[in-house]
């Protein structure tokens, strides 16, 4: 090993020691804020309380606390409220609070007034303090049921297989079982191309329904070997697994090639784009059906890391479909009508 070698490798460890010393910071210092919060709305139930007083003294109590805290915008009557409704939905359950006390007071209202179940609220308690979820990421997962998805389609990848245990818990966070694009507006079928092509052009809402640490890269990332070319749909670089994050974009069911082509996209940035310091490549294909059992023994077979998602275009049909296109409800009694039928009429043939 030489000189620039070891400087570089010792350099990186003193930059890391940093880094982590300042978050630590800025866990504590976070949660002894919410903590403090906590107390607050504590000491406002229990006074009122004890002394039967009514609503005005939260006003008087945040007028004289601006007196004495100058500029304190935290302690407006509005603000105060927040904390007693906070103590109040936390102060019997010291598990969700433990959760609440890892996440900015923002996110923690946000969830407070938009989710109200409580293994509901743990999910999104425990995935905004692993993912660090900015508010506008967090209110778009709420809207777009992430938490219905993860109980109803659960995730499939090889990440536990194909990454270090540390690596594949944060990578298996970061993805989603299903992905809601209705923000491009699409109500009939479309081509690879001009999917690819709406998701550029609505790249910021792609970012907020992908979730907090992804960095738009570039679509049709060139990769070349010998004398082909390849290109990948959309790259990213993902800040908080400190790796590149490679979508494939897919209007037909999921077909187990498609994992084999991810597979060698991801040897070639491996190889090619993958810095010194970069965590190994990960491969995210799109599909808006996919057949669970035939995923999970693709996989199997695939040596890097790959996570197979569904995605939806739309949530409601448009205007002119409407009352013309059974719903799924109608569409099952209407299969088991025509179940019952067919039994029907063979016993009848039975019979005669």
């Amino acid at each position: 090993m030489n000189d620039l070698t070891t400087y570089t490798d010792f350099f990186k460890e003193i930059v890391n020691t940093i880094n982590s010393t300042k978050y630590e910071a800025y866990k504590a210092l976070n949660k002894h804020h919410i903590g403090q919060n906590f107390e607050i709305g504590k000491l406002i139930v229990q006074n009122q309380e004890k002394n039967n007083w009514g609503k005005s003294i939260v006003d008087t109590l945040s007028r004289d606390i601006n007196k004495i805290i100058d500029g304190a915008k935290g302690y407006s009557p509005q603000n105060l409220w927040r904390m007693r409704q906070f103590y109040l939905e936390y102060k019997d359950n010291t598990d969700l609070l433990e959760l609440a006390l890892t996440i900015p007071w923002g996110q923690n209202l946000l969830i407070l007034h938009q989710v109200k179940d409580i293994e509901e609220r743990a999910y999104y308690l425990n995935a905004t303090n692993k993912l660090g979820w900015s508010r506008a990421v967090l209110l778009n997962q709420i809207k777009a049921n992430a938490y219905r998805h993860h109980l109803k389609d659960p995730k499939q990848s090889n990440f536990e297989k194909a990454l270090p245990v540390h690596l594949s818990e944060q990578a298996n966070e970061a993805m989603k079982s299903e992905y809601n694009l209705d923000f491009l507006g699409i109500t009939k079928p479309v081509l690879e191309k001009e999917l690819e092509n709406r998701l550029v052009e609505n790249i910021r809402d792609l970012l907020l329904e992908l979730g907090y640490g992804f960095s738009f890269i570039g679509n049709q990332y060139r990769l070349k070997l010998n004398q082909k070319e390849y290109f990948i749909d959309l790259l990213f670089y993902h800040r908080i697994l400190k790796c590149l994050v490679a979508i494939e974009l897919k209007t037909v069911e999921f077909e187990p090639e498609f994992a084999g082509k991810m597979n060698f996209y991801l040897e070639l940035l491996d190889e090619q784009e993958k810095q010194l310091d970069d965590n190994p490549s990960i491969g995210i294909i799109l599909c808006p059906i996919k057949d669970n059992l035939e995923v999970e023994y693709t996989l199997r077979t695939n040596n890097k890391p790959i996570g197979v998602s569904s995605y939806k275009l739309t949530q409601e049909l448009p205007n002119n479909l409407k009352g013309k296109v059974p719903t799924s409800e109608e569409l099952k009694r209407m299969l088991t009508m025509a179940i019952n039928n067919s039994v029907d009429s063979d016993k009848s043939k039975d019979n005669d």
